[in-house]
């Protein structure tokens, strides 16, 4: 009834590339459900899921970039990454001082809620472009 073919449904370079389309959705979906889930024991799951799921997808584009199948984007102009880096600290600004407001000040460290001078000691690194 059919014939079969010698050519494959898809190209590798289209194969390979759908894979990495759903890996960094699956990150998406479990880091999701890791930030949702109210039992640390399903938490702590959920993360484990989303960084292995990092590791293969971050494999998995690396050996895709080897084989010139995927063409990364144009150079970000450095004027726009300082804009986002600023806006990023501002996010995290507000949202310590948010914290420390409804806490009063007395949050508590957990796995979930670093202190805040631990938060404070580990501020973003800017990375280095040339």
């Amino acid at each position: 009834m059919y014939q079969q073919q010698n050519q494959p449904f898809l190209s590798d370079e289209d194969l390979a590339y759908t894979v990495l389309c759903d890996l960094k959705r699956v990150v998406r979906e479990y880091a999701t459900a890791a930030t949702e889930a109210s039992c640390p024991d399903i938490r702590e799951l959920f993360t484990k899921l989303t960084n292995s799921t990092l590791t293969m997808q971050g494999q998995l584009f690396q050996a895709m970039q080897q084989a010139n199948m995927y063409n990364t984007a144009s150079p970000a102009l450095r004027q726009e990454l300082d804009k986002q880096m600023k806006q990023y600290q501002q996010t995290k600004q507000k949202t310590q001082q948010f914290l420390q407001q409804k806490t009063g000040g007395q949050m508590s460290q957990s796995m979930y809620t670093p202190s805040v001078h631990q938060s404070q000691s580990n501020q973003f690194q800017q990375p280095n472009y040339q």
